[in-house]
């Protein structure tokens, strides 16, 4: 099998769309050997931000880098979730302390500063956000009351997302029908708080 020649092009294109960052798969595709990768990773063209990641040197500064870092890093199939959706969502005014993805299964490595959660997540409740692939609002909310966020703080969140126009009504509606039990009396709690306004 011939090799392919090095597309710079096509590879800067995959990085711009992910906030300057690929992976080293996603550079095997667009040409360039691990040979490569350490040659231009010497030269300063790239950076090697860890295993398997590595960020565009001259690539300005972007905001979630530390998102785009740990999606490529978990794989194709990881979504943001949990707080991390909330916040990237921006209905939420403190940072997590950890990235929350959602994997089909749970990966053999552990990172610091991530927090991996499995589930299967149906195309539906996933949507892209700032270039990210993340859990709808239903999704998330549903989530975090799994996880044991307060109902305060989520009334507050889908009152917000319901004034920005980030979620309709009629999706909540349909969240709470599907998921039952704690889920829906919370949320259709937050929808009565939100229409009594």
């Amino acid at each position: 099998m011939r090799k392919r020649k090095p597309d710079a092009r096509e590879l800067y294109r995959i990085a711009e769309r992910q906030a300057g960052y690929f992976t080293t798969r996603q550079a095997r595709q667009a040409g360039y050997s691990p040979s490569l990768l350490t040659y231009h990773t010497k030269r300063g063209t790239f950076q090697r931000v860890r295993r398997g990641v590595y960020r565009w040197s001259a690539f300005p500064e972007m905001p979630h880098a530390d998102l785009f870092v740990a999606w490529l890093s978990a794989g194709p199939k990881a979504v943001i979730s949990h707080d991390s959706a909330l916040m990237l969502y921006g209905l939420s005014d403190a940072l997590p302390g950890e990235i929350h993805l959602t994997v089909p299964r749970t990966a053999s490595r552990r990172r610091r500063g991530v927090r991996l959660h499995t589930a299967r997540l149906q195309p539906e409740e996933v949507t892209e956000r700032e270039g990210l692939p993340v859990t709808t609002l239903p999704r998330t909310f549903t989530d975090l009351l799994h996880d044991g966020m307060g109902e305060d703080l989520i009334h507050q969140a889908v009152q917000q997302a319901l004034e920005r126009g980030l979620v309709r009504r009629e999706e909540l509606i349909a969240e709470a029908q599907r998921r039952g039990g704690r889920v829906a009396r919370v949320l259709r709690r937050a929808l009565a708080l939100w229409e009594s306004l």
